[in-house]
């Protein structure tokens, strides 16, 4: 009897937490403060912020375009990629931008680092034209054949491309610790209040059942 008795109050505990857990608990996906912490490691200089955002920027957007072999001009697929990077771009005018350029292995260095610096400048001049500012995008650098992703001698795509990454920020903003990081991270909280997530149901029928 006593056994039956321990294992009704377990059964009887173990439903009051998963039914009775506090408004909103669903909410927290397990992002809650990362916003924050990001912040406090780049402002104590834990963290570098040109390497946080650039992975932000990486991971919300293709920053990697590809070219036709001994070519500069966009594809199809790359002016649609580049549109991506305006748009994040122009979300914040904080940042800075550098275009990388790179080739294949075919052909002399010094061809490949013209056609590389003219890949960069093709991919700057089309974010110019979707209004990013030229003055954020400074550093038209281009690699030529020394950083390819697939080492080989023939011909490859993957290798003949521009990549864009975040510098830093705009001219006059000395350092991340002037505020400009977090009205970034302020506003990336706004965003993500405004976007329907699936849990506010949750949220909404817990408080009707309360009430």
């Amino acid at each position: 009897m006593r056994v039956l008795l321990l294992a009704a109050m377990v059964v009887s505990l173990a439903a009051c937490a998963s039914g009775n857990r506090e408004a909103g608990a669903n909410v927290d996906d397990g992002t809650f403060g990362n916003a924050t912490m990001n912040n406090t490691l780049v402002q104590t200089g834990t963290m570098d912020y040109r390497m946080a955002l650039g992975q932000r920027f990486a991971g919300e957007v293709p920053s990697t375009i590809t070219f036709p072999f001994n070519s500069s001009q966009l594809t199809a697929e790359a002016r649609a990629a580049l549109d991506h990077q305006a748009n994040w771009m122009r979300q914040f005018p904080e940042l800075r931008f550098s275009v990388y350029g790179h080739t294949d292995l075919v052909g002399s260095n010094a061809y490949n680092k013209s056609l590389g610096l003219r890949r960069a400048q093709t991919a700057v001049a089309y974010l110019g034209s979707r209004g990013i500012s030229r003055s954020r995008l400074d550093a038209l650098v281009s690699y030529g054949e020394t950083r390819p992703v697939v080492v080989t001698q023939a011909p490859e795509q993957q290798n003949r491309r521009t990549v864009t990454e975040v510098a830093g920020f705009v001219k006059g903003s000395a350092a991340p610790l002037n505020g400009k990081y977090a009205a970034i991270i302020w506003r990336n909280y706004i965003a993500l209040g405004q976007r329907p997530h699936p849990s506010n149901h949750v949220v909404q029928t817990e408080l009707s059942d309360s009430n």
